[in-house]
């Protein structure tokens, strides 16, 4: 198993209402599980191959909760890695070089038998995590933007944490409301203001690094 190690954020797009009940091992809102999600590392390895300062992208979808699996799954690594670099974060992302159930790249990719082509493209990203900010685009693929969750009385921002110890995805998680247009083969037609996630990523082989989270 190669050593890989990767530091940096996430923003997550799903269907579900606002706290997504997959954080709290319940079943999802609609039925249906349908997400886009998008990755920045700031720095990381896989073995002796740099992965700072890219991006990775990814459209899931299932036909009920994640663990009943007979998912579809597209992954889309940027454009501007090396043959060496895309190996690199295409193993990843689709679990290899990593222990059973360590990260939620493991599991998602478990639970998708059904795995189209992986893109490579240009990926804009930027995320504020503090003010629950973001906007990713992939050309042909999606586009989400996401934006705090609002008072329906106010129209203030409201602020929401998840805090979780244990799990395979994060340590703490802001909340906030998302939106995606997809126009690749993964349709996501119900995900307008609905649940979305900002987080740090702090991975290795074994899963997060809670020191680092």
């Amino acid at each position: 198993m190669t050593p890989w190690e990767i530091h940096g954020y996430e923003l997550t797009n799903c269907n579900c209402n606002y706290g997504c009940p997959c954080q709290f091992n319940a079943v999802p809102t609609h039925g249906t599980c349908e997400a886009a999600l998008t990755f920045h590392i700031d720095r990381g390895h896989h073995g002796d191959v740099t992965l700072d300062g890219l991006n990775m992208a990814m459209v899931v979808k299932w036909p009920g909760p994640i663990h009943k699996g007979d998912g579809r799954m597209q992954l889309i690594i940027d454009e501007r890695a090396t043959p060496d670099q895309r190996t690199a974060l295409e193993k990843i992302m689709r679990g290899e070089d990593t222990e059973d159930m360590a990260t939620m790249w493991w599991v998602f990719s478990a639970m998708s038998p059904h795995k189209e082509e992986t893109l490579f493209k240009p990926i804009s990203f930027v995320a504020d995590m503090q003010e629950r900010t973001g906007h990713s685009v992939v050309e042909d693929v999606f586009e989400v933007k996401a934006e705090p969750i609002k008072n329906p009385v106010t129209g203030a921002a409201h602020r929401v944490r998840i805090d979780m110890l244990g799990g395979f995805g994060y340590r703490v998680a802001e909340m906030g409301s998302g939106t995606a247009k997809t126009s690749g083969v993964i349709d996501l037609p119900n995900n307008i203001g609905t649940y979305a996630q900002f987080n740090e990523l702090h991975f290795t082989n074994s899963g997060l690094i809670p020191q680092a989270a």
